[in-house]
């Protein structure tokens, strides 16, 4: 075994621009965000709910019905067989996607030679207590920013997204988080609506919105990157 799965999409036209996708959910994740829909895949020991042999006999075929495969979690980079499978997929002649938080910068070098697409969560703005809290993990702030700078280097296409979580985000959080990437050089960049978890009794439809209501935000973002888009 290479990988652990711990769910797949075998049928996506969002996980990869422009591309038709499988996505591989893989197991394990050393973050704990406040706002994660997928906690059961937090837990790298826990069993995994498809073989990866099984999953790669339907991707033998479904050659020349689907484009791409993604690689997506939990937290991908935790994986110590990603570089493996990631290989195995391009072999049969798929385009490579990620979603990563970055967490380790070694593992994302290793497996970027291999990687065609990143989808890139920024949490929070680029402040080292902030970005621990939106986490829920002491992982540096300088390993999250050594990758994003890795993906800006290496010139591979990626976006940058972040999820609106009105307790941990505020309007002017997102002014910040906005101009830091900006100050990078980077065009690309997308708001996800975060709709509130069981447990959370705090956040209201009207506060998960506001993000998504101020014109003046949407408008600057609009004008300050060369792809912007909502995600409700």
């Amino acid at each position: 075994m290479t990988i652990k799965i711990g769910g797949a999409e075998r049928f996506s036209l969002v996980d990869f621009p422009g591309k038709v996708a499988a996505v591989l959910f893989l197991q394990g994740c050393p973050w704990r965000c406040p706002f994660c829909y997928n906690t059961h895949l937090q837990d790298i020991s826990a069993e995994e709910s498809i073989d990866e042999e099984a999953f790669f006999a339907f991707l033998e075929k479904r050659k020349g019905k689907l484009d791409a495969v993604v690689f997506s979690g939990g937290e991908p980079l935790v994986q110590n067989g990603l570089y493996e499978a990631m290989q195995k997929a391009k072999s049969m002649g798929y385009t490579i996607g990620l979603h990563t938080g970055g967490f380790n910068p070694q593992a994302l070098a290793k497996v970027l030679p291999l990687v065609d697409w990143v989808g890139f969560d920024i949490k929070a703005p680029f402040d080292e207590k902030h970005y621990q809290r939106a986490i829920g993990s002491q992982t540096p702030l300088n390993n999250i920013l050594e990758s994003l700078d890795m993906l800006i280097e290496k010139g591979i296409p990626f976006e940058t997204r972040t999820t609106c979580d009105p307790r941990l985000l505020t309007i002017e959080d997102i002014y910040t988080i906005a101009k830091q990437l900006k100050a990078k050089g980077i065009d690309n960049y997308h708001l996800q609506k975060y709709r509130p978890i069981p447990s959370d009794m705090e956040s209201t439809e009207t506060m998960c919105n506001s993000f998504f209501s101020d014109k003046e935000l949407v408008n600057y973002l609009k004008e300050t990157f060369k792809v912007f888009d909502t995600r409700m």
